[in-house]
């Protein structure tokens, strides 16, 4: 399944100096008309010598996807290709015929590791951190679909290889590079949001766990196009089941990170960001709807409580998920106006906000303050780089990552703590000092969670 391919003359001459100028470059932004040329434009963009050499790991559904965006940027070569699929391997490599195939990302990294600067990661949430941390290692910028890693100890290691090995690291929450998070900046430092003390944010579509009635592992004949022991990784060993492969990972306690790890990053990244929220100090499970002992639960809602911070009060963040489990109305919403199903109602001192997720904008309820607001608000004006031409320009020395590790690595911790705490339920006391949950031992013990299995412990050392 591997195939060979001979890397440019220049290779090792150009990460040297990708590596070596990160760290000293200054942020800019860069307009995507610049960036992204357009068909009729006569300049064909950078020279292949002049881009980033790509490897993409994980070549199906919105593994695939991200590495097909990156490439449609014009600012890199994809060189390598990795899916523990072959299958899907295959379909990728009719995209990228040049690029050399591999089911093992080990493999590839000692058969063609030279060939390649950077890496995009799209792959189940439990193997995010092998990867990502031998890359690091290696000196490889990576881009990482969101969530960051599995658990809370993992995400500490990532921020800290990321520091330790000065490569450019971009969670894939695309909404971060958005008008959201300029907005979302601008009011607060203009006192617009401010003096807040409550979120309500929610997630109400179906999950995939939904209709099952099961609550066993599953068990089916393992294609023989499959890498099972690498789609593993670090985690416990289960049967193969299509209950797990494709795309059903998410729903399991011990692979995915459930609605947290999908729509949370979406939906609290500008409020945790520009409010600093840091880490909660309880977290509890008001409601949980339908546990499971191996899968996500039908719904919860969680409360996260914040201290204050600075010029920041106290603050609860209360997440519903669940198709029946929505949050309340605020009573002063404008009629015939609801919360989205995948959104936040963010209450303030002055003024209150509702929004949905990704990149959309806040907007101001009920209309009446609005209007009485509304020739205060700070315009947002010029345009930045999306997300994947954000990560290829921080790689190349030119920008610095809109969701680096040092700001989604911590996000992705809360996230990791309200999926504790659906699994548990309870109340979780959380020390800020010690990094620990207090009043539960099981609960502290997964923070890092199970021991890697035999032959994947060295992943754990590289920070």
């Amino acid at each position: 399944m591997e195939k060979k391919t001979q890397s440019s003359s220049n290779s090792i001459a150009r990460r040297t100096f990708l590596k070596g100028t990160l760290a000293a470059a200054a942020v800019s932004v860069v307009p995507s008309h610049v960036v992204a040329k357009s068909k009729n434009s006569k300049d064909k963009g950078p020279a292949p010598s002049d881009k980033i050499n790509l490897a993409i790991v994980g070549c199906a559904n919105q593994g695939g996807g991200i590495g097909t965006q990156h490439s449609r940027t014009g600012l890199c070569n994809v060189t390598a290709l990795c899916d523990v699929d072959g299958k899907s391997l295959e379909r990728m490599g009719g995209k990228f015929k040049d690029a050399a195939k591999f089911q093992d990302f080990r493999k590839m990294f000692d058969k063609a590791g030279k060939t390649f600067d950077a890496l995009t990661i799209g792959i189940p949430d439990h193997a995010h951190f092998p990867i990502s941390m031998l890359a690091m290692s290696q000196g490889k910028h990576i881009y990482v679909e969101k969530p960051l890693a599995h658990t809370f100890n993992e995400c500490d290691l990532m921020m800290a290889a990321m520091k330790k090995y000065k490569v450019a690291t971009q969670m894939g929450n695309q909404g971060h590079s958005g008008n959201n998070p300029m907005q979302f900046e601008a009011w607060v430092k203009a006192g617009i949001i401010k003096g807040v003390t409550k979120v309500d944010a929610c997630m109400n579509k179906g999950r995939r766990w939904h209709p099952w009635k099961f609550d066993e592992w599953q068990s089916e004949p393992k294609p023989d196009t499959m890498d099972w022991d690498t789609w593993l990784g670090t985690a416990p060993e289960h049967p193969y089941s299509k209950y797990l492969h494709p795309g059903n990972w998410r729903s399991w306690f011990e692979y995915g990170d459930g609605a947290f790890g999908d729509w949370g990053p979406h939906t609290l990244d500008t409020i945790h960001r520009y409010l600093e929220c840091g880490l909660p100090t309880k977290i509890t499970a008001v409601k949980i709807i339908g546990p499971r002992k191996l899968i996500f639960p039908m719904g919860s809602t969680i409360r996260f409580d914040f201290p204050a911070r600075g010029v920041h009060p106290a603050l609860e963040i209360n997440w519903y998920d669940g198709t029946k489990n929505k949050p309340p109305r605020p009573a002063d919403m404008d009629k015939g106006r609801n919360v989205p199903a995948c959104g936040k109602v963010i209450y303030g001192k002055d003024l209150n906000f509702v929004g949905g997720t990704h990149g959309s904008t806040l907007s101001i309820f009920p209309e009446t303050r609005m209007q009485e607001v509304k020739s205060t608000l700070p315009r947002i004006t010029g345009k930045q780089s999306n997300h994947y031409q954000n990560f290829l320009l921080s790689a190349m020395g030119k920008e610095k990552c809109h969701s680096s590790f040092d700001i989604s690595g911590v996000l992705t911790q809360v996230f990791c703590l309200g999926c504790i705490a659906q699994r548990l339920g309870g109340e979780l006391e959380f020390d800020l000092k010690t990094r620990q949950i207090t009043n539960n031992k099981v609960a502290n013990q997964l923070l890092a969670g199970p021991p890697p299995r035999k032959g994947w412990e060295q992943y754990y050392k590289m920070a």
